[in-house]
């Protein structure tokens, strides 16, 4: 009864007024997963829903981006991965969406005015306190402090909660928190400790309106936080980039024999994923599944069934 009251009370933050949602909750970018009903259903609940631009043409992120606005009338966010970045698709989103994300780079300054120029708000998400000064001297409106517990690919080397200390106490702008957060005592923890959101992953890979292949969904659920691991195993793509996974994927690939896992279909042209692949099995994959990049938060152990977007929202903001 004391965390729902203190989520109530504390509903409205820096985060829910510069966004203009109800809940200081932050769908996490998980290219393949957020589906535009993803989106769209953590939106209408309350919260901030993203969709990934990331390997997109501009021409798709923007029919993405009007279908998801056919969905819901509330605000939404795009995604960006630095090392796949399209400046064109950039321009897209931040004439389309209310936030436009980075992630995996050094904050640069003319993809923030560019955004910026477009009328979105501009956030950072960082690995360490050096990222988030840049971030804000770039010029950005809200960063996101990722600490080591997240699932996908991390950023830097610290857990989240002295990250979050040591960040508040350098930038001025706000912080939206992530990192293992997958229940409602963990997002009453970080707005405690000061931050304006939090950021959720994990959770809604097991979303009805998920992407998520039902393999994957159905590992998730019998994992705990100590089944998941940092490592570089899978690197196909993205070389020496540390990630968190479920460790039975890495077992999984490590005794895999020959080059191609698995397919994924693409508008009805499949396509061959290596093994060791960053690509994460989606519904259109084909394969050995348990042998691909399955990404996990510790926040997995959350995980316990099939649950509609909008039931995870509310489930992240009752009494526990």
């Amino acid at each position: 009864m004391i965390i729902y009251k203190f989520l109530r009370h504390m509903k409205k933050t820096l985060f829910t007024k510069i966004i203009g949602c109800e809940l200081p909750i932050q769908l996490a970018g998980m290219p393949g997963i957020n589906t535009v009903y993803l989106a769209a259903a953590v939106s209408s609940s309350g919260g901030l829903g993203m969709i990934s631009g990331t390997q997109m043409d501009p021409d798709f992120l923007l029919d993405t981006i009007d279908n998801l606005k056919e969905l819901t009338s509330q605000p939404f966010g795009v995604n960006f991965l630095m090392p796949f970045l399209d400046r064109d698709c950039v321009k897209v989103a931040a004439s389309k969406s209310k936030l436009v994300e980075f992630f995996y780079g050094d904050p640069d300054p003319s993809l923030i005015e560019m955004v910026h120029d477009g009328g979105a708000l501009a956030c950072w998400q960082i690995g360490s306190l050096k990222e988030a000064i840049q971030a804000e001297e770039a010029g950005c409106d809200l960063i996101v402090a990722q600490g080591t517990q997240a699932g996908g690919h991390v950023r830097g080397d610290a857990k989240l909660l002295p990250l979050l200390s040591e960040v508040l106490e350098n930038v001025n702008i706000p912080i939206i928190a992530a990192g293992g957060i997958g229940t409602t005592k963990d997002i009453a923890g970080v707005l405690n400790a000061g931050a304006a959101a939090a950021r959720v992953g994990t959770r809604f890979l097991a979303a009805r309106e998920s992407g998520a292949h039902p393999k994957y969904i159905q590992a998730l659920i019998d994992a705990k936080a100590e089944d998941t691991v940092l490592t570089e195993t899978f690197s196909v793509g993205w070389p020496h980039a540390h990630h968190r996974v479920l460790k039975s994927c890495v077992s999984a690939v490590n005794s895999f024999e020959g080059e191609i896992v698995s397919e994924r279909d693409l508008a009805g042209v499949k396509k061959p994923i290596l093994k060791g692949s960053i690509a994460l099995p989606t519904i259109n994959t084909t394969g050995n599944i348990e042998a691909m990049a399955l990404y996990a938060g510790e926040s997995v152990g959350a995980v316990d069934s099939i649950k509609s977007a909008a039931d995870i929202m509310s489930e992240l903001i009752k009494e526990i």
